[in-house]
């Protein structure tokens, strides 16, 4: 289902560059009070977390984007806003994001849904009666949507969120080669090289050397300026994949959409400076459950509005638990 969005930017905050870079680079959080858990994964790997909030309340499992972290911003003042409606969060921190480096040559990527599986499989067997439900961002979006897909009704969530979902990786990539776009590919591509090259430094000084040696025959990546030749020499490398664009196909969300059964509403800006419009999919390829709810601005994980230059908040922090909270009511009722 299709709804018309009621999101209207701020004045002085309308491009779509502006909406996505002074919240990512200018936001001031009053972070709430976290706690943080070291969780360790089958595989002699680890996952940290951190959880927002006490009690048995309902609790919302937190996905961030590409290069992110429990720390982003989005993050916070989601998980500041969901403690003050009565709503528990729990953010996980992807592999080699959460301030320092794991233990393996694993990584993430945007269709790696083996970590949210485990950490859903770990809180229901904690908490086997307690009510969760789930949001994704970006790249954390496009985790989520997927797995969500591929589990169809084998998981218990009152409701889901993914807002700014690269749909079509391919897509996606080939658009940030273009014009402004370039900007934050260069950013993302830098950051994505460096962890690379700490990451082998880190696995060689800890002994793991089976690892770093994996790690070693990604070879240099000096040459690469794209996401298409990050994935193909990097991910296609380290995962099943036979190339960046089979990395593609097999891991873009939107042909999941269609098995979904949880109640999921997935936040799309038709100016969103990542994508390009014919990423938006059709309502016959959305299932019963999902709502696409559309909006003509709001850049990438942005959504700024507000009437003045000091009266502006994020849209984000009060529409997602409003989501949230009528699908909790429906449940319960």
């Amino acid at each position: 289902m299709l709804i018309k969005s009621q999101f209207k930017p701020v004045w002085w905050c309308r491009n779509r560059h502006l909406q996505t870079i002074i919240p990512a680079l200018f936001r001031k959080i009053n972070a709430p009070k976290l706690k943080r858990e070291r969780l360790p994964t089958e595989d002699g790997d680890f996952l940290d977390l951190d959880f927002c909030g006490e009690g048995c309340q309902p609790l919302v499992i937190l996905l961030h984007g590409l290069t992110g972290s429990s720390q982003s911003g989005y993050i916070l003042g989601l998980q500041a806003s969901l403690l003050e409606q009565g709503l528990r969060s729990v953010a996980l921190n992807f592999r080699g994001c959460s301030g320092g480096f794991n233990q393996t040559s694993r990584c993430y990527h945007s269709g790696e849904t083996g970590d949210i599986d485990f950490l859903y499989r770990t809180l229901r067997a904690r908490e086997p009666n307690t009510l969760m439900a789930a949001v994704g961002f970006s790249v954390g979006g496009n985790v989520l949507l997927k797995w969500l897909g591929e589990q169809g009704n084998a998981v218990s969530l009152f409701a889901a969120t993914a807002v700014s979902v690269p749909l079509e990786l391919g897509k996606c990539a080939t658009q940030l080669d273009d014009g402004f776009s370039k900007i934050y590919r260069k950013r993302l591509i830098r950051e994505l090289k460096e962890y690379i090259a700490l990451k082998y430094k880190h696995l060689v000084s800890i002994g793991k050397q089976e690892d770093a040696e994996i790690i070693k025959q990604i070879g240099c990546l000096d040459k690469v300026r794209s996401f298409w030749q990050y994935d193909q020499q990097v991910i296609a490398h380290l995962y099943d994949f036979s190339s960046a664009e089979d990395y593609y196909q097999r891991s873009s969300s939107r042909q999941f959409l269609k098995s979904i059964k949880i109640p999921t509403l997935l936040i799309q800006s038709l100016d969103d400076p990542f994508m390009t419009e014919d990423i938006i999919p059709d309502c016959h390829e959305l299932s019963d459950s999902v709502v696409l709810e559309l909006t003509q601005a709001g850049g990438h994980v942005g959504f700024v509005e507000g009437k003045g230059v000091f009266k502006f908040s994020y849209w984000l922090d009060q529409r997602i638990p409003e989501f949230l909270k009528q699908q909790l009511k429906e449940k319960v009722s």
